[in-house]
């Protein structure tokens, strides 16, 4: 079975386990714990806009002492459903090899590496601490792309760049990698994905997935 963890600087290709720090960076990039500022929107680009909404959006959920922690879960992802483009995340991830999966597993892929990274990151939000994360800055990219960077505030984490690359959709700027620390999501699955694939081919690497969300999220070490 395929080893799929998140391979932070200090992990890199440890097996089985991504350890607390890495998932627990992870989950504020994905999803979006992060300190409210004044709405301004002749003052902001439509990317840093989008993602300083979808911020707000987040917060709501989880300052909303009603809810519980399974309700929160289901309603950050659907925020971050909304606003993460899945299709262009699935087809960077797996690069050249998109075109060896059939419609149908291009199709599949993209459900179980949604539901993947929703599983195995979406429990982290019983251990949010008040932690914050201020938009610093922004920079343009190839392609047309933009850059959102941000850093986190307080807790464990303090001072952790947290990068949001988003690109234009049907008039729409929505998320296609987050860079934690420099590591890009979109690489580090990619260059994972990619051993499983010369071994086995496109339907083990969707066995591993399933097998993977079967199991329920990864335990931090």
């Amino acid at each position: 079975m395929v080893s799929m963890t998140c391979n932070c600087s200090t992990t890199r290709n440890r097996a089985v386990r991504a350890p607390r720090r890495c998932l627990g960076l992870v989950a504020v990039a994905l999803l979006g714990f992060a300190s409210p500022q004044p709405p301004d929107a002749a003052a902001q680009s439509a990317p840093r806009a989008m993602v300083q909404q979808t911020i707000d959006d987040v917060l709501v959920v989880l300052n909303d002492k009603a809810l519980s922690t399974e309700q929160k879960r289901s309603r950050i992802e659907s925020i971050a459903y909304q606003r993460f483009d899945f299709p262009t995340v699935s087809r960077l991830v797996l690069a050249r090899n998109w075109q060896r999966f059939s419609k149908p597993q291009q199709t599949q892929f993209m459900e179980e590496f949604k539901r993947y990274l929703a599983v195995n990151y979406g429990n982290r939000i019983e251990r949010y601490d008040q932690q914050k994360v201020d938009i610093v800055g922004e920079r343009q990219e190839p392609r047309g792309d933009v850059t959102i960077q941000s850093v986190v505030r307080g807790g464990e984490f303090e001072g952790a760049t947290v990068d949001y690359r988003l690109r234009q959709r049907d008039g729409s700027w929505l998320v296609i990698d987050v860079i934690v620390e420099g590591i890009s999501l979109v690489s580090n699955f990619r260059d994972q994905f990619k051993e499983v694939l010369a071994r086995g081919g496109p339907e083990e690497l969707l066995e591993a997935l399933r097998a993977k969300n079967a199991a329920g999220p990864a335990e931090a070490s």
